[in-house]
């Protein structure tokens, strides 16, 4: 059930991502946006490894530090405790100078698809980068944008490349019919954004208590400790096992 809900969500991200992206040939939000500084200057062996590793560890560190100060209640089922883990999360994220997973989706269509001359190879582009994150559309937004493509290469007669500014103003339109067909608004893209990580913050709740309860189940086999009574996975503090 979350990962659909996490699909449901990325489709409704990803076609507003696209559609903005794909409409202006050069990309309306650059890469570097979401970079905490600009590329550093090409660095060669052992100096850019070294780089690679302090960037790593200072990442890691910072990380680490947050999380020895909150507490984690690791209980999917309490919107509270999820919501709080997520917060927990975008900290780590901001401090860090992580991506979301949101903006991981906006960068990933950009680099793979900056290069792309023209709007069908872009959109199976967009259908690969789908599936090799194990994602569904369950909106229906790729088909739904290919048919519009179609529709408008039928009227130009041709195939249509991201230079030609009629040709995009055309898709532009159907693009606009499909996001309110779907009730996708620009303006809401904030919003699905905080849903998705908090999606991704329930999945990831729920993988910390099936690690809990499998590694107490491994204990309880253990002679010594086999007449202890397992502990309540939401009793447990994260800290002390950092």
């Amino acid at each position: 059930m979350a990962l659909r809900s996490t699909s449901r969500l990325f489709s409704k991200s990803k076609l507003v991502y696209s559609s903005q992206i794909l409409i202006q040939r050069e990309h309306a939000i650059p890469v570097r946006h979401y970079a905490k500084e600009s590329a550093p200057p090409a660095l060669k062996g052992d100096e850019m490894l070294k780089n690679i590793f302090l960037d790593v560890k200072n990442k890691f560190e910072t990380a680490m530090g947050i999380l020895r100060k909150e507490k984690i209640t690791i209980n999917p089922d309490d919107p509270a405790a999820v919501s709080q883990y997520a917060t927990v999360m975008k900290t780590i994220r901001e401090k860090a100078g992580l991506f979301s997973e949101s903006q991981r989706i906006q960068y990933t269509i950009e680099t793979r698809t900056r290069d792309i001359p023209d709007a069908r190879t872009y959109l199976l582009t967009l259908k690969e980068i789908r599936i090799k994150r194990g994602l569904t559309d369950d909106l229906g937004a790729e088909a739904m944008m290919l048919d519009a493509l179609d529709k408008v290469e039928k009227e130009l007669k041709k195939p249509l490349m991201r230079d030609d500014k009629k040709g995009m103003d055309l898709l532009s339109a159907e693009f606009e019919k499909i996001n309110k067909k779907l009730g996708i608004r620009k303006e809401d893209l904030p919003k699905y954004e905080e849903e998705l990580e908090v999606k991704i913050a329930k999945a990831q709740l729920e993988e910390l208590k099936k690690d809990a309860l499998e590694a107490m189940e491994t204990q309880k086999k253990r002679e010594e400790f086999k007449d202890e009574e397992m502990a309540d996975v939401k009793s447990l503090d994260i800290r002390n096992f950092l």
